[in-house]
């Protein structure tokens, strides 16, 4: 038996006296008997309860500052996401920190709102002194990631260069694993995005990382704490399947972006012009069914370009939320 069952016998061996009010006199107390048997029997129940919450975590939507046109700022962004209905928020990390975790906490707990994910804050694309200046902010950045419950860190990479690929792909892993290693004392992850679209990989004369394994397999050389930040978008157009989600799995998929596409053919396909979820031709259904097959309960950020311009930002949250859980009924699977 281990030192817990140990603990346990020993608690149910006593006989527990607890005091109630009596029935028929407020005020009058009787003392009640709880047997070893009765006592082991509800701490059984309660353990159950316990194991029976925790495994009933399930994914969440979050509002995208994208979704309304980046037109909120903090604190008054997280304050729309809870008036739409969204269980969730993505945090923007420089408002968020000036007014300090312990205001930011308060907040989300305020507004019942779980922190979805944070913009990776280094400058990793330019010179090397220009990423240096940046990693050295990172630690403190990480740390607060952490201290609001929010250890999912993300970027994405375009398709494309001016640099050949392989220069490129030795200066990416050098900083990200560099990052890496900070954002790991703080157990927060890095997810990666790769970016699908045909215009976004002939952009630049050299093609980069666009297919999802191939992303994976850079990240995962970058750090353990290193993954993707899976769009369906870009899963979509890099041509990804529910088997690449299963193969990636839980621990290799940091975030989620929510949106769908046109069915065009790839030569006009345009990155800012997306669709709200259930509008299009993406297998939204088999994509979530994959995430909940892989056991994956954190945030799917709904992220549309371009669809709701036109819209005020509260009415653009509303629909974009209202869009997004019919999809979640198709698939059967639950959310929040």
């Amino acid at each position: 038996m281990c030192c817990a069952g140990r603990r346990l016998s020993d608690f149910c061996d006593r006989i527990f006296y607890l005091p109630v009010l009596s029935g028929c006199s407020i005020g009058h107390v009787n003392e009640w008997r709880i047997s070893r048997r009765t006592a082991c029997k509800l701490l059984a129940g309660t353990s159950a309860l316990v194991k029976a919450g925790a495994d009933e975590r399930h994914m969440f939507l979050a509002l995208n500052s994208v979704l309304v046109s980046n037109r909120v700022s903090w604190p008054d962004f997280p304050k729309l996401a809870a008036r739409a209905g969204f269980p969730g928020t993505d945090v923007m990390l420089d408002a968020a920190m000036n007014a300090g975790a312990e205001a930011t906490n308060a907040l989300l707990h305020g507004l019942k709102l779980k922190a979805a994910a944070i913009n990776f804050p280094v400058e990793f694309r330019k010179d090397e002194a220009t990423f240096q200046a940046g990693l050295a902010k990172l630690d403190a950045q990480a740390k607060f990631a952490a201290d609001i419950q929010c250890p999912r860190i993300v970027t994405y990479i375009l398709p494309s260069s001016e640099t050949p690929k392989e220069e490129l792909r030795r200066v990416y892993k050098a900083r990200f694993t560099q990052s890496a290693d900070v954002l790991n004392r703080h157990g927060v992850r890095l997810g990666l995005e790769f970016l699908g679209p045909l215009h976004l990989r002939r952009q630049f004369p050299h093609e980069f990382i666009w297919r999802m394994n191939e992303m994976l397999a850079f990240a995962k050389e970058c750090g353990p704490n290193v993954g993707l930040l899976l769009d369906t978008w870009h899963w979509h157009h890099a041509g990804a399947t529910t088997e690449d989600i299963l193969a990636a799995g839980r621990e290799r998929i940091v975030h989620v972006h929510f949106n769908d596409a046109p069915n065009l053919p790839p030569e006009q396909i345009r990155d800012n012009q997306r669709l709200l979820p259930g509008e299009g031709v993406i297998n939204l259904v088999g994509f979530l069914q994959a995430l909940q097959t892989i056991g994956y309960t954190d945030a799917l950020s709904v992220e549309v370009f371009g669809r709701l311009n036109d819209k005020r930002p509260e009415e653009a949250a509303k629909v974009g939320l209202e869009s997004s859980l019919p999809v979640f009924r198709k698939a059967n699977v639950p959310e929040g």
